[in-house]
Formats: structure tokens, sequence, C-alpha cells
């Protein structure tokens, strides 16, 4: 992680929680601690630290990159963009509860102007199914907030109760406790994993063209049915050269079907760049690297997609390939911001990426793929089941990526795993 002394920073995946804003609010009170993912949209800024070493001032390199970019400039004066912050009363770490109605306390403070305007109720990282329309009961209010209580119905099995509220001015910090699970043991149905694989290796811009992404979709979508037991049904849709509006659909379909029982899996293969202003986008088959808005798959429309699923969810990511993709901006994608994004606590995505920073991810005949999704498909296969005990955890393809990839690039490539503090580690596959 890279920070200047006003807070504007850039961080790899999984690292921009390490620093943050150090409140305190009084003798009598305890200081406030705001990670700096708490105001990414405002000091999460490649661009600016990309210029402090040319500059040498940290003001010149903020009117640097605003004026290429197009960006107003903005207070960063941390008082006046607070979130809100949120205590978790009971149930208590380690509570054991017998029914799947579970009586929620909680305190919530925020600054005057930025009222909550709404608080997420997460289990094992993800929307609960039950939580919408649910209606905070008020208690007792004091000097460290308003107390809530709420009803909520929860699956009969041991999970993490997370937190979150929200206000104007983003997401707190979740707050969560394990809670052990001792009544009754009912049959639990297995899961279906649903599998939008996307790949685009044909471009109407030739200068685009790659060779593997649209095998490697087809090649992940087998390796997922191939599993063994985990799933009592996996349904995948494959998209190969996909258009914006064959990739928007398959989003819907994964939106429509996934329910709060069930694994979606996405996985885009292709481009991805980043315009002026730092947002991401796919580059579907049909893609106008100069009419990006219209012609490109937004990513903040796919992280509305994935973030609303009530299901566990995965993202593969593997757009970062190279070629002249915009123009001087060879290969112009930073996919760091993105990760970190979507694995914030409020967004509850485990997302795994082929490369890091500006790397680019590789393609070879030899392997037949690209050594992000080679690896990927091995790993799947059996491989990646590190201890032998016939499941494949989320923790254990992490590690197994993140050594073949490197293998196969010599070191060229570095994947990276990112996963949300609220989502414990679970299997993706069975081997047996």
């Amino acid at each position: 992680m890279l920070w200047t002394p006003s807070g504007y920073y850039d961080a790899s995946p999984g690292a921009e929680d390490l620093i943050g804003w150090h409140l305190n609010r009084g003798k009598a009170e305890a200081a406030d601690f705001f990670p700096a993912s708490r105001f990414r949209d405002r000091f999460n800024r490649p661009d600016v630290l990309a210029r402090v070493l040319e500059s040498g001032s940290e003001v010149q390199a903020v009117k640097l990159a605003d004026a290429e970019s197009g960006r107003r400039k903005q207070a960063t004066d941390i008082q006046t963009v607070l979130p809100p912050v949120v205590t978790l009363v009971t149930p208590a770490e380690g509570q054991r509860f017998g029914e799947t109605t579970l009586r929620v306390r909680y305190r919530v403070r925020t600054t005057g102007d930025a009222p909550v305007t709404g608080v997420k109720v997460l289990v094992d990282g993800r929307p609960l199914e039950t939580a919408r329309g649910l209606r905070p009961v008020a208690e007792k209010s004091n000097g460290d907030g308003q107390e809530f209580t709420l009803e909520v119905a929860v699956p009969g099995r041991d999970l993490a109760l997370s937190l979150i509220a929200e206000n104007r001015h983003g997401a707190s910090d979740a707050k969560s406790v394990r809670l052990v699970w001792n009544g009754q043991t009912a049959d639990m149905l297995k899961p279906r994993l649903y599998v939008l694989s996307v790949g685009v290796a044909n471009y109407r811009d030739a200068s685009m063209k790659l060779t593997y992404p649209a095998k490697d979709a087809a090649d992940l979508a087998k390796a997922f049915e191939r599993q063994s037991g985990l799933y009592r049904e996996v349904r995948t849709k494959v998209l190969p050269d996909a258009t914006a509006d064959e990739v928007l659909e398959g989003l819907d379909w994964l939106r429509a079907e996934v329910t709060a029982k069930d694994v979606g899996v996405l996985f885009l293969a292709g481009h991805g760049v980043n315009d002026a202003d730092g947002d991401y986008y796919f580059l579907p088959s049909d893609a106008n690297t100069a009419k990006l808005s219209r012609t490109a798959v937004s990513y903040l429309f796919v992280r509305k997609v994935l973030s609303a699923l009530p299901g566990k969810t995965l993202a593969f990511i593997d757009t970062c390939h190279s070629g002249n993709i915009m123009g001087a901006r060879r290969g112009g994608a930073d996919i760091d911001g993105l990760v970190n994004d979507l694995t914030s606590a409020e967004n509850g995505i485990v997302v795994f990426a082929s490369s890091t920073g500006r790397q680019y991810s590789l393609e070879d005949k030899a392997w037949g793929n690209g050594a992000f999704t080679k690896a990927l498909v091995e790993g799947l296969g059996g491989k990646a089941d590190l201890i032998k005990d016939g499941a494949i955890t989320i923790n254990e393809l992490d590690a197994w990526l993140a050594d073949r990839v490197k293998q196969l690039t010599r070191n060229q490539q570095t994947p990276t795993t990112t996963k949300p503090s609220t989502v414990p580690d679970f299997p993706v596959m069975v081997t047996r």
C-alpha cells in the first residue's frame, strides 16, 4: 500500500484496510478508527500516486490527475464524510442458538447531517433474504448512539452473522459474530451451482484479437460440470465471443436463478479497461473503446448484480490481457481497485483475479489456455486438494493458483484471491 499525507492511496487486493483515520472523541470516549476502504471513492487514487514522485508535490499531483480525468476537486476533510459506526450488542461471539428466529440488538452512531439510511444483515457474508422489509425497533439512546432491535430469520446451522449500517457517505465497518447451532439437525438440501462463463477472443477491432478466452470459458464450465457430489445440480451458461447484450442477458440469468441456498459463479475472460475516470469496463466482442459507456459492460453493473445475489458468490476475472486496446494506454487496466471494492463486506464477493496491478495475463499455445484458466482447471480437477481430504476450499484454491500460475509464467504473472472478512472459508468442489 502507498499513500500520501492527505490520504490518497493505492493498494493491492486486500491491503486497503491496513491504514486509516484515527479520530479522537474526547477524553471520556474511545476513539474511532475508519479504514481507508471506507473512503475508497474519494481517496483511492492510483493516478495521483503515479504523479507524486514525478511532480515532487502532492498538491501538484492531484491537480495533474484531476485535469487529465476531468474530475472535480473533492474535499479531504474526513470529518465531513464519515460513515456510521455500528456496534453489535447481542448475540455475543460463540453464542448458541436453537431457534431460527434471532433477536439482534445493535447500537449505531452517525453524524447529525447524515442519518442512517439502512442496515444490512448478512449471514456468512451474503445478504439475508428475509431481511427485506425488516423494521428496526428503536430502544434507548445515549451519547454512544441509538440502540435498535431486530427479529431476523436465519438458517438452522452454524453461521457468521454480520451487521452493516449505511448513510449517504457510505457503509460502516461490518460487525460480526460466529454463532453455534444447537437445535435439531435437519437434512440440508445440497445447493445448486450456477456458472456464467464469458470469454471473448474475437473482437470487431482485429488489433484486440486474443487466442484462448472463449476456450477458457468453455473449459472452466466443463471443470465445474465434472464436480462430484457437492452440488445437487450444476447449471452453466457459456458465452463465447459474447456481445454486450449477451453478457447483460447472462447476468440477468444469474440474478434470476441464484437463491440463498445456491452458489453463483461469474467467469470473465477477455479485455478489460479503465476509462479516464478510472471506471472499469469489460469489453464484449462488439465493444468500441471510443464509446465505452455505450458499448462495453460497466463494472458498476456487474457489481450491482453480484452483490445482490443471496447465495455464495465467486468471481473469476481474467481480463488484463496485453494488446492495443486504448492507444497510448496499452493494456491500460488496473483491477486492484475493482477487486478491493467487490470484496468489501457490503458487497461480499470472493474474487479470484488472474493478475495484480498492471500485470498482463498471459496465454500460450503450450498450455492451450490462458495461464490462469490452465491452473484453475487443474486445481478444480483435484490438484488444489492440498490436504487430500477430498474437498477443495477457497483457501486451498488460492494457494494452488498462486504457485501454479507463477510456475507457468516464470514469475511474470501473480494471481490474487481476496475474500471478505465476513465470508468464512468454504468448499467449492469435492473430488470424491
